[in-house]
């Protein structure tokens, strides 16, 4: 090595000499970077909410976005260690600097895009304002911080795996972090200004990490061989190991927010799972040990590549969980391979730059590609598979063996498809159990060909097709579609002349298709809640003037009566479309009220309509269950107020499976001095063939108005008292933890 690049040895007296000391220069700035990193995910991931709401591409774009500064500080941590010591040092310092100024992070939301414009480049730009530099410096510092630990002479410099152990613990512990301590304690601003103090200690610890780089630690690493550079295949295969899990991460993440509720504390889950593999696999004595994981694979990957085959209703919890473990195992089997495969510490930033890449062609995958080639979440099952054909492959496959290998599972596929052709109309829509007899037959093979990577791997794929081929929800799928905002069906039962809207798996809104057409039904029903309210002489006035956040298949437009007018405010253009087409629905058009939808955000577009110029306020804004947290705060609720007129009134649609929201909204009701009130509808059993659903309403009126007595006097309605522990949400602070169910 050139003599300006030798290391200068500190005497062994030094306190930098002691090993101990050594680990914890560089152990402590990877541990703290990563924590800030994940940190300052979820913590920007809630900021943008109360711009753009709380869809899963919201997430999903963030993810993809934080995914490309990863891989550029990676870049940037390979790219300096071609320079001196002394050089690479400068650039990083360099980099710290310029990133300060950009304290705190966070930033306006300056210029909305349009209602109907694609607001990913909006967010890339948002999020590159609000927290690029930063975050660009500590993506760098992970990889950067290993490498130089490499050249030192501690007993571990050779294989410094263990402090990406460390920071993906770190990452883990920003993860946990975020909703148990931060979000409860703290507002948005106030946790943007304590991350950015820890953030400047960050910069304090990485900087001392730096100086004792450019000196030189005993004796340097750097002047030993690199080792064998790795292969172009080598750099592929790494690349596409980091791809399964990245992408299995991003499609699980849409399942979960689609069917649960879009805020932190339920994005963080997959998350933290993926984290929790690259610890085990990196471990220097991994608990689950690699050839386990293999093995336990099939086992694991089945029941999640079935909850596709069984989608005949909503996935329970159960099925849920069944996605979590298959999507833990395939993690945890990738990275082991990574971990396995991993290179000399001389190529250590080559190989983080391969996972990088990988990752982020992952999440591209799911935002870019697979919205416009799938109208459902599909990439997660078909990427479950692509990892089912990374697994080690045996070492030895005789000729015979890999004719079975195609034959085998060809032979399954044309019996089963057989039996699903012939029986598709007759037997599969009215009984599932025949779907299960057939999976059992089909566990069968997988658990004959688990030991056989492409055999197993091409009968999952059979599977899938196979899947399609099913009706799913016992109906007919007469239209499905899927954009940023997630994935729309509208499924007819021809049993009982009834049109179903679904976002996900969850029901949004169904229509007769008999001469019943503009009887509203499932929550909206004529004897529930809303038709209730409409019915109130402060509402059934002809001139009446109703704002509904959320449109559905626009059934509340049929409780109003002619004359009046009802203004639907929808963030999702596909369902304006569904709602809009009298191919599919009529209520926009056959309904005698005058009916009006503006796309956009609800609370972004009501800040637009005239001051008290409505009677009634529909809060109805669902996505699969999740209740954009920017619409239950208390500055919406003043912007809600002024809308109004002095005796407006506000109905909130509540029912929800997992978030209890009702105190919530009585804390904000005692907040603006309102009265509050509750209706469980539970429709009669004689009422079940007419489609109505069970469905929990809140209403909030001015204390003491007509609306409020007449309410507090029925016994349908109970009064809604807010207790010592409801929580009041404003736009900078909101937790699940108190709600949850």
């Amino acid at each position: 090595m050139d003599e300006k690049h030798r290391a200068v040895p500190f005497r062994e007296t030094s306190l930098l000499g002691r090993p101990s000391v050594l680990v914890l220069v560089y152990l402590s700035p990877v541990f703290f970077g990563a924590l800030l990193m994940f940190w300052s995910e979820l913590l920007i991931g809630k900021m943008v909410l109360p711009f753009l709401g709380g869809a899963p591409m919201v997430w999903t774009t963030c993810l993809v976005f934080f995914q490309t500064l990863l891989l550029a500080g990676y870049a940037c941590a390979h790219w300096s260690m071609r320079l001196g010591p002394r050089l690479r040092v400068m650039f990083h310092l360099a980099l710290i600097s310029v990133s300060l100024p950009f304290l705190p992070i966070g930033a306006d939301a300056a210029h909305l895009p349009p209602a109907d414009a694609d607001p990913r480049p909006w967010l890339i730009v948002w999020l590159t304002v609000a927290v690029g530099a930063p975050f660009l410096v500590l993506a760098a510092a992970g990889p950067l911080l290993q490498a130089w630990f490499a050249r030192t002479s501690h007993p571990r410099a050779a294989d410094p795996y263990f402090l990406y152990v460390a920071s993906n613990a770190g990452s883990l512990i920003g993860l946990l972090a975020f909703p148990v301590l931060a979000e409860p304690q703290w507002a948005l601003t106030q946790q943007s200004a304590l991350w950015s103090w820890a953030y400047g200690s960050f910069a304090a610890l990485l900087v001392l990490a730096a100086l004792a780089a450019a000196r030189g630690l005993p004796p340097a690493a750097a002047d030993q061989p690199l080792g064998a550079a790795p292969s172009a295949r080598d750099r592929v295969r790494w690349a596409t190991l980091a791809f399964a899990p990245s992408s299995l991460l991003l499609g699980l993440t849409s399942l979960i927010t689609t069917d649960i509720a879009a805020v932190p504390l339920l994005w963080m889950l997959p998350l933290a799972a993926y984290l929790i593999t690259f610890m085990i696999s990196f471990a220097r004595r991994p608990p689950v040990p690699h050839w386990m994981a293999t093995t336990l694979h099939p086992a694991a990957a089945l029941p999640a590549l079935f909850f596709w085959f069984w989608d005949i209703g909503a996935p329970s919890l159960m099925m849920i969980g069944l996605l979590f473990a298959g999507f833990f195992a395939t993690a945890l089997v990738c990275h082991g391979e990574l971990a396995r495969t991993r290179p000399a510490a001389g190529h250590l930033t080559d190989f983080y730059l391969c996972l990088s890449f990988g990752g982020l062609l992952g999440g591209i995958f799911n935002l870019l590609l697979a919205p416009l080639v799938f109208t459902r979440v599909f990439e997660f099952s078909l990427v479950m598979v692509l990892a089912l054909l990374l697994r080690p492959a045996a070492e030895h496959v005789a000729g015979n063996d890999r004719r079975l290998d195609l034959l085998v599972p060809a032979g399954w596929f044309a019996a089963m498809l057989a039996v699903l052709l012939i029986y598709r109309e007759e037997i599969i829509p009215q009984q599932p159990e025949v779907i299960g007899i057939l999976s059992m037959l089909m566990a069968m093979f997988f658990i004959l060909s688990q030991s056989r990577r492409l055999r197993f791997a091409l009968i999952a794929a059979g599977l899938l097709f196979a899947n399609q081929i099913v009706p799913p929800h016992k109906g007919n799928v007469v239209y499905a579609s899927r954009n940023f905002f997630g994935v729309l069906r509208v499924i007819e039962d021809r049993l009982e002349n009834v049109r179903y809207l679904y976002n996900g798996t969850t029901q949004h809104g169904a229509q007769h298709t008999d001469q019943r057409r503009l009887l509203p039904i499932s929550y909206y029903s004529e004897d529930g809640p809303l038709g209730q309210v409409f019915a109130l002489p402060s509402i059934d006035r002809a001139d009446a003037v109703v704002a509904s956040v959320g449109l559905g298949t626009g059934a509340a437009a049929c409780h109003a009566r002619k004359g009046q007018r009802i203004i639907f405010y929808e963030i999702d253009p596909a369902v304006k479309r569904i709602a809009a087409d009298p191919e599919l629905f009529t209520f926009l058009r056959d309904c005698p009220a005058k009916s009006e939808v503006v796309l956009g955000d609800g609370r972004v577009m009501l800040a637009e309509a005239p001051a008290e110029s409505l009677d009634l306020i529909v809060l109805d804004a669902f996505n699969s269950d999740a209740i954009p947290v920017h619409l239950l705060t208390r500055e919406a609720m003043v912007l809600y107020r002024s809308r109004l007129k002095s005796d407006g009134i506000m109905l909130a649609h509540t029912s929800n499976r997992y978030l209890d929201l009702t105190q919530v909204l009585a804390s904000l009701a005692q907040d603006a001095g309102l009265s509050a009130f509750v209706r469980n509808y539970d429709p009669p059993a004689e009422a079940v063939s007419k489609s109505l659903s069970e469905a929990q309403w809140v209403l909030l009126a001015p204390a003491g108005s007509f609306a409020a007595r007449i309410l507090g006097a029925d016994d349908e309605w109970s009064p809604l008292e807010a207790d010592s522990e409801a929580p009041l949400w404003t736009d900078s602070f909101s937790s699940l933890l108190g709600i949850l169910r």
